[in-house]
This record gives C-alpha cells, structure tokens and sequence, in this order.
C-alpha cells in the first residue's frame, strides 16, 4: 500500500489516468484508505482534505487522481444574485451544505430540505452530480 502525504496540482502530460473513486463524506477527512480502479491501495494521512479532479501520485506511466462519487442532490435554480443568497441562505439557515454554480445553488437531497423548498414555493429539481460544499461546514440532520 502506498501512503500518501500531500498532491500535486497539475496531472501530467503522457499518462495513463487511473481513477480512485471515493465519496464525499470519506473524501472530507484527512486520514482514510482507498483502492484505484486498477487494484492499487493507497492510505491517505493529509494535512488537508483532497478535492475531486486532484492528482496524488504517479509512476512512470500512470497518474492517480480523486474521483468523487456522484449522488443525488437538488438543483435550486436562480435568476439574480438576491435569489442565490437567500436560496443559499434557506439551505444553511438549516445547517445543510451548499454548493453553487452559476446559475443554481446544489444542496443535499434530504427530505427536511424537500420540505422547506416545497413549503416557500421554491422550485427545485432532482440531479445527480459531484456535490462540492465549502470545506467548512459541518453537517447534522433534521430528522
């Protein structure tokens, strides 16, 4: 097993990508093991989280890099910069993590956030995507 210490930023030129898929919640530690869709294990002691898309190690003729797991999330789309903040502020205010892009905010497909949505007549839709939140947000559940 390989141990892993720190990335790189730039995956390089002439060689094979190999995926290690992982999801999001194991992705965000900073300590974890993980296999590579070729069989190589790798242990992972950061002093960061890693990101989708980062390479971590390379040979001779390969790159390893994350591949975080899709899943399910619901796509709020806005029209203005008022209309993200607060969407982005409704989802927060319940200590949910968002994410955004440029013209919809993404957060977790949980039921209490269906409900909020659907209780201020915000429309919504059902995807399926990489779900990056900001680092920084601890996640708890109204169940």
């Amino acid at each position: 097993m390989q141990l892993i210490t720190h990335h790189f930023h730039e995956v390089p030129d002439g060689k094979q990508v190999v995926s290690l898929k992982v999801d999001r919640r194991k992705l965000a530690k900073r300590r974890w093991r993980g296999e590579a869709m070729d069989g190589t294990e790798f242990g992972f002691d950061l002093d960061h989280p890693l990101n989708h898309g980062t390479p971590f190690h390379q040979t001779e003729d390969k790159v390893y890099v994350i591949d975080q797991d899709t899943e399910s999330v619901l796509k709020i789309p806005f029209h203005s910069e008022r209309q993200a903040a607060r969407y982005g502020w409704m989802v927060g205010n319940m200590h949910f993590p968002a994410d955004f892009s440029d013209d919809a905010v993404l957060a977790e497909d949980d039921p209490a956030v269906r409900q909020m949505l659907e209780r201020n007549d915000v429309l919504y839709q059902e995807t399926i995507a990489v779900f990056q939140p900001a680092a920084n947000t601890t996640t708890h559940h109204h169940h």
